[in-house]
């Protein structure tokens, strides 16, 4: 590293120190805002711009092909990481993006309330947006993603289509701090239910309820870990033997779900109603052990982060949406068309390998 390099680096990371006592978020998206405006007489010739994730799964894999296919499209150095060890992780990781002068970063917070100093530091230094998962209340420019709520809603009419006279239901999910994981879970519980439609509806995940014939036996979360993630699905199968259907509401919860109830011999006799796109999941519904996947969009999400970013650094506010969502709206996947998802999936995953 060059003495000046060395010296800009270590500014960079003095002047993240310093700003303890940030401006308000207003002060924060107008400032971004100005700059923006200055790229529309200096663009950035190759920003540096980075796509962060909330966590390690096969989503964030998807997620990662879009980046980089967007970033070889477009001409910008594209760094995507992925946090694995949690919240201080994905901190400790924008902060680095930070001071090694990033341009612009798209991320899924992890826990948008309690990361309001580092949303703050990226949008005060670079160009701030946020994809999955939104964090409503900081100075990011948009958001690109799904309504959480209303993808929840439509793995819950999925379950309850399959279960119509009631049951037993479980929950998995990754975790509940973060914003598209409470919607998500709402927006489940609501459609299983029968419920009307209330996005601001909040029921209490800590414990068991029944309601129109349901018993949700409970929710149980992992953090991102796998072996507990299995271990709680191996747990709750052999502790409610009248279980009727499970939901995994992260992707890796819906294939290890596939994963446990093959080994256990109750492959099609406990429902599954999935999220995401995992191998596995995809499978199942081929064979007739999965309900139906709602899926998002990672490639998606990947590629419109970085496409929405390089525009703003050429100086086109245009580019963020009005109302500030960019929404990529949830699909429902049963074995009417599993195969033409499947064909379509692989060929952009190829897509955004050869644009490493």
């Amino acid at each position: 590293m060059t003495i000046q390099r060395t010296v800009a680096v270590l500014a960079a990371a003095l002047s993240i120190m310093a700003t303890m006592a940030l401006a308000p978020v207003a002060d924060l998206v107008a400032a971004q805002k100005e700059r923006i405006r200055g790229y529309a007489a200096k663009p950035l010739e190759r920003p540096h711009l980075s796509f962060v994730s909330n966590g390690v799964a096969d989503f964030w894999t998807i997620a990662k092909a879009g980046s980089l296919a967007a970033g070889k499209e477009l001409g910008c150095e594209v760094t995507v990481v992925f946090p694995g060890a949690g919240l201080s992780d994905q901190k400790r990781m924008l902060e680095d993006l930070v001071i090694r002068g990033i341009d612009g970063v798209s991320v899924s917070p992890i826990d948008p309330k309690n990361q309001t100093e580092v949303l703050d530091q990226i949008a005060e230094h670079a160009l701030l947006i946020t994809n999955d998962s939104d964090a409503p209340a900081s100075p990011r420019l948009c958001y690109i993603g799904m309504d959480n709520y209303l993808a929840g809603r439509q793995c819950g009419e999925l379950a309850r289509k399959a279960l119509p006279e009631g049951g037993e239901v479980a929950i998995f999910i990754g975790r509940l701090e973060q914003d598209n994981a409470k919607r998500r879970w709402q927006g489940f519980v609501d459609g299983l239910l029968g419920r009307s439609v209330d996005a601001e509806r909040r029921d209490d995940h800590t414990k068991p309820f029944h309601e129109a014939g349901y018993t949700i036996v409970g929710t149980w979360t992992d953090s991102f870990d796998r072996a507990k993630a299995k271990a709680n699905i191996e747990d709750v199968m052999t502790r409610h033997p009248n279980l009727a259907l499970v939901t995994g509401l992260f992707e890796y919860n819906s294939v290890l779900a596939v994963e446990v109830f093959r080994q256990a011999g109750r492959a099609g006799k406990i429902k599954i109603a999935a999220f995401d796109e995992g191998a596995e999941v995809l499978v199942g519904i081929r064979e007739g052990i999965v309900l139906g996947t709602v899926v998002q969009d990672p490639y998606g999400y990947g590629y419109e982060s970085i496409k929405v970013l390089h525009a703003l650094t050429q100086g086109k506010l245009d580019a963020i949406p009005e109302g500030g969502i960019m929404n990529i709206p949830a699909r429902t996947i049963t074995k009417d068309d599993v195969d033409a998802f499947w064909s379509d999936l692989k060929a952009k995953l190829a897509a955004g390998s050869s644009a490493r």
